[in-house]
């Protein structure tokens, strides 16, 4: 079957268009003189690692957070969403630098820069595992709010390290067996999920995509907090009846609504900056409508904005992680009041010893 080029994944590589009519200005890969575009895409891409380096730092502090209070052995799929969105905010990094650099591949090397980094492909793995183990804190929430009783005996913890290690197993495949199957590298230059054996192929992948990474994902969220909601809402006016309650009952139903709002604010945050995204992408690649570039940098720049303020969320709302980034910054006055304390007690030892010595 001969090879045709479609551009089917927008948000992971520059408009093929494009690219092609980069590559016809080029002569052994060096570019001509650079247009107003090229001026927007470094800048864009200047944006990217800047948010990508703020994203790190932030996740690295959530992490350390989650690890001090021991979080990590509690919440194991927060913990691994974390360790997601961290490895994302370095891919992107690394990822972007080698765009600016504008690398000229060649041998086996210039190959697997294309088709791990240059490609996106490490990076979108990284975000389509972090949305399928979002999914999966949904539903664990959901099973131990709903099925309390069955989660309680069905729920264990090697049932979540399954999950993690599925999540972590697919994302790798599906990801390695697209790019692979649909990048090259011409010419010096790599393109990322270009090549599909036919139209069809590129379309029906685009609305699996959409439906799998988006609608399902949407309708999951939404089913599962209305349902735990509900709970929620029945548990507490059963609570308020019998006030007087254990205090131990009260304090881990509150730790638990804590969790559950976190989740809610994290999964709809997703929703608001993945929509703009997820819909681009099926317009333009299932209903073959034009590239544009302003908005192709715009929607990319918020999908990769929701992975920089994402560790926000749970340094604000997350109280175990709160209190321990909270403890960071306390520790860093100690060495001002130490001071200030041994003035205030030589100052009444003086004033004391003065009195004495009046009397």
């Amino acid at each position: 079957m001969t090879e045709e080029t479609f551009s089917t994944n927008s948000h992971l590589s520059v408009a093929m268009t494009t690219e092609l009519d980069d590559v016809t200005q080029t002569t052994g890969g060096n570019a001509t003189t650079p247009s107003s575009s090229d001026r927007t895409e470094i800048v864009f891409r200047c944006a990217v690692v800047i948010i990508g380096i703020v994203g790190a730092v932030a996740n690295g502090l959530v992490l350390y957070a989650m690890v001090a209070s021991k979080q990590h052995k509690k919440q194991l799929l927060i913990f691994n969403q974390n360790i997601f969105d961290l490895c994302c905010c370095l891919i992107l990094v690394i990822t972007y630098i080698l765009k600016l650099c504008n690398i000229h591949l060649t041998g086996a090397l210039g190959y697997w820069l294309c088709m791990l980094l240059i490609s996106e492909n490490l990076l979108w793995l990284t975000v389509n595992g972090s949305v399928m183990n979002l999914l999966s804190i949904t539903i664990e929430r959901y099973l131990k709010v709903v099925y309390s009783a069955l989660s309680k005996k069905y729920l264990r913890t090697w049932v979540i390290y399954v999950a993690i290690a599925f999540i972590w197993i697919s994302a790798i495949i599906f990801n390695m067996a697209v790019v692979f199957s649909t990048s090259r590298v011409i010419d010096g230059v790599c393109y990322g999920y270009t090549f599909w054996a036919s139209r069809m192929t590129a379309t029906v992948y685009g609305i699996w995509h959409f439906v799998s990474f988006y609608v399902i994902v949407l309708i999951g969220f939404v089913f599962c907090y209305g349902h735990i909601l509900i709970v929620i809402r029945r548990q507490a006016k059963v609570m308020a009846a019998h006030s007087g309650s254990g205090t131990a009952q009260t304090s881990s139903n509150k730790a638990q609504s804590n969790v559950i709002k976190t989740m809610i604010l994290v999964c709809a945050f997703y929703v608001i900056t993945g929509t703009p995204d997820r819909i681009y992408y099926l317009l333009v690649n299932v209903l073959s409508l034009p590239h544009s570039g302003s908005v192709h940098y715009a929607k990319t720049f918020i999908a990769f904005f929701y992975i920089c303020t994402n560790p926000f969320i749970y340094a604000t709302k997350f109280d175990p992680v709160r209190r321990e980034l909270a403890r960071l910054i306390v520790c860093r006055k100690p060495a001002v009041e130490p001071a200030e304390n041994v003035q205030s007690v030589s100052t009444r030892s003086a004033r004391s010893a003065q009195h004495a010595g009046q009397k």
